[in-house]
């Protein structure tokens, strides 16, 4: 009846409860049991708990992806960041379609985010094989071409 990504689930919903909650006296944890079970139970019969919405087969392989992503989140705020304080702004904005190669909708979505995370670029459209992107300099949107973030997303959801 209950599975490993069922707990996974509960284990996760809890562990957030007590980090963010903060106190740790036995009512407290309590109600942090009852409320995650009672999450989890409707989750259940809901039938949400499956490999999109509780995607924990991607676990360790996303943690190599984060760093990667943060990295270029970053340099995309410093590119950004002296678009906006140029003393002439020079935007060379566009949009044009990116492909895809991901083979599930959770590793599409991944992808989609990921362009949307990274400052200066937007997810506009998003089809099985092609994402519509909108940049503020059309080298963002050359950059995704070359397909340094699509090979990542792809590595990171694994074969399917």
């Amino acid at each position: 009846m209950f599975s490993a990504r069922t707990f996974s689930l509960f284990a996760l919903l809890l562990s957030v409860w007590l980090l963010l909650s903060g106190h740790w006296d036995p009512f407290l944890i309590g109600c942090g049991v009852v409320s995650s079970a009672l999450v989890v139970v409707i989750a259940h019969r809901m039938d949400v708990i499956d490999g999109e919405g509780h995607p924990i087969q991607l676990t360790w392989r996303l943690i190599s992806y984060l760093p990667w992503l943060a990295w270029q989140v970053a340099k995309s705020n410093v590119a950004v960041t002296k678009t906006i304080l140029a003393p002439r702004m020079t935007l060379n904005a566009g949009a044009d379609w990116v492909p895809a190669t991901q083979k599930t909708a959770v590793g599409l979505v991944a992808y989609a985010n990921s362009i949307t995370l990274t400052p200066g670029t937007v997810s506009l459209s998003v089809y099985p094989d092609k994402i519509h992107v909108h940049a503020l300099d059309k080298s963002g949107i050359e950059e995704l071409k070359e397909g340094a973030m699509d090979r990542r997303v792809s590595a990171m959801e694994g074969p399917s």
